[in-house]
Order: C-alpha cells, then sequence, then structure tokens
C-alpha cells in the first residue's frame, strides 16, 4: 500500500468510525481501534493472496488475529465501509464476500458448514448490520440493508430489507428500503417468541371459553332430557292401568287393573 492509498484508507476508517461509534473523540483515536488495524493488514494479505502467496498472506493474518483477536481470511472479499466494533471474537471465512457500508459487531462467525469445496461462506450485500454474538453459517446471501439480531443463528436466504433473530434465525420484520446503520440500533427487533406465547394464550382463552359453553349446553340438555323422561315414565304408566274383566262395582275398580 503506497503512502497516498494509506493517506486515503486512514481517512476513510476516520470518517466510519466517528459516523458509526459515538466513543471516538478524536482522530488519533482511529489508530488504537481494532476494525482499523486488522483492515490495514486484511488489504495487504489479499493483495498477496491473490498474487498467489498464500503462506505470507496467511502469516500476516494471524499476527492481525493476535493483535486484535480478530480473524479475517486473506482469501474474503470485502468491500468498503467495513467497521467492525470491538471485534473481539469476530471470524469471516475464505470465501466470504462482503459488500459496502457493513458493520459486525464483536463475536460475529461468517463461516462454512463442513469440508464443502468452492464457495461456502455467505455473502453479505451492503448496508447489512449483525450485531453482537450472531452467526451466520454456510454459502447463501444476506440480503442488502438486513438486521441480523444478537445472538442469532442464520442458516439459509435472508431477503433484502429484512430483520431476523432467533436460533435458528428466522425474517420477522420486512421494511422499506433504508441503511440499518444510519441508526445503529440492536435494541428494537421484534420478539417472535413473545408474539408466539400471546398468540397461543388469546387460541387458549377462545377455547376455554368454547368449552364452557359447550358445558352449560350438555347441563341445559340434561335437565330437559330429564324432565321429558319424567313425563314420558307417567304416560307410560297411566297407558299400562288395562281392566281385566267387566267392572260391576266402581269402588272396587282398582281390583280389576294391573299397573
Amino acid at each position: 500500500m503506497g503512502l497516498f492509498s494509506y493517506i486515503r484508507f486512514v481517512k476513510e476508517e476516520m470518517a466510519i468510525i466517528k459516523e458509526r461509534d459515538p466513543a471516538i473523540h478524536s482522530d488519533l483515536e482511529v489508530f488504537l481501534y481494532p476494525s482499523f488495524k486488522v483492515m490495514l493488514s486484511y488489504r495487504r494479505a489479499h493483495k498477496l493472496y491473490e498474487k498467489g502467496h498464500y503462506f505470507l498472506a496467511r502469516w500476516i493474518s494471524q499476527r492481525a488475529v493476535r493483535k486484535t483477536g480478530i480473524e479475517i481470511h486473506p482469501g474474503a472479499q470485502i468491500g468498503k465501509g467495513l467497521f467492525i466494533d470491538h471485534g473481539t471474537g469476530v471470524i469471516i471465512g475464505e470465501t466470504t464476500v462482503i459488500g459496502d457500508n457493513v458493520t459486525l459487531y464483536q463475536g460475529v462467525t461468517l463461516g462454512g458448514t463442513g469440508k464443502e469445496k468452492g464457495k461456502r461462506h455467505p455473502t453479505i450485500e451492503d448496508n447489512v448490520m449483525i450485531s453482537t454474538g450472531a452467526k451466520v453459517l454456510g454459502s447463501f446471501t444476506i440480503g442488502r440493508n438486513s438486521r441480523i439480531g444478537a445472538g442469532s443463528v442464520v442458516l439459509h436466504e435472508v431477503p433484502p430489507n429484512s430483520t431476523v433473530v432467533g436460533v435458528p434465525g428466522r425474517v420477522v420484520k420486512r421494511f422499506a428500503s433504508e441503511n440499518p446503520n444510519e441508526k445503529i440500533d440492536q435494541i428494537d427487533f421484534p420478539d417472535p417468541i413473545k408474539t408466539d406465547i400471546h398468540c397461543l394464550q388469546k387460541a387458549d382463552s377462545a377455547l376455554t371459553n368454547e368449552i364452557l359453553d359447550l358445558r352449560q349446553q350438555v347441563r341445559e340438555l340434561q335437565v330437559a332430557l330429564k324432565k321429558h323422561t319424567d313425563e314420558d315414565f307417567e304416560i307410560h304408566r297411566t297407558n299400562r292401568m288395562v281392566p281385566i274383566g267387566p267392572v260391576e262395582d266402581p269402588d272396587a275398580m282398582d281390583q280389576f287393573y294391573i299397573i
């Protein structure tokens, strides 16, 4: 990296860090940021990797890991404006592709799922924010302007302009095109578990009310059936009073009937 390229890189990094990290108070602080140090090493290592100097490229990247706690494989393709806040534990795999203006937080993994060959790491499009501890595993695309919630494990494609949370990650919100890096909001995420529980509570309440209504109807039917049975019994009892011969003495009528 020549002098002019280095100066341009420093200016870009200063602008990025000032835009996304309220903790910086002076331009010189940018030289202390792990994100700045690791990206400087990555740019050098990536050029060597593209020229086939794999050992030297890995040597530079591994030195950067020891200094910053951030591991970026020199084969990864990274666009402009990547900001890694804090950075400890961030891992970016060999075939990862990262677009412009992406923000990663500590503990993020952009990894593969096994020993497959070829493209095995995710593609992160422009303006994506991946929050603390999130894992994106596999060869698929995270669409532009998307947000991945803290601690999420993303295993499948994410459409553009989406919010993903959970283990495994699920799309819980789609919104109009906007850049999540403008707000840097890691808290205001939908809670799909709370929503599901609320739906279950409503369904349980409706089912309970239906059961209570059915019980009341059964009680009413039992009362009506008992009344109807008693009336039928009286009618049947009366109909079975049969005379067994001519009645000469009305006072002795009961002697001539079978009840």
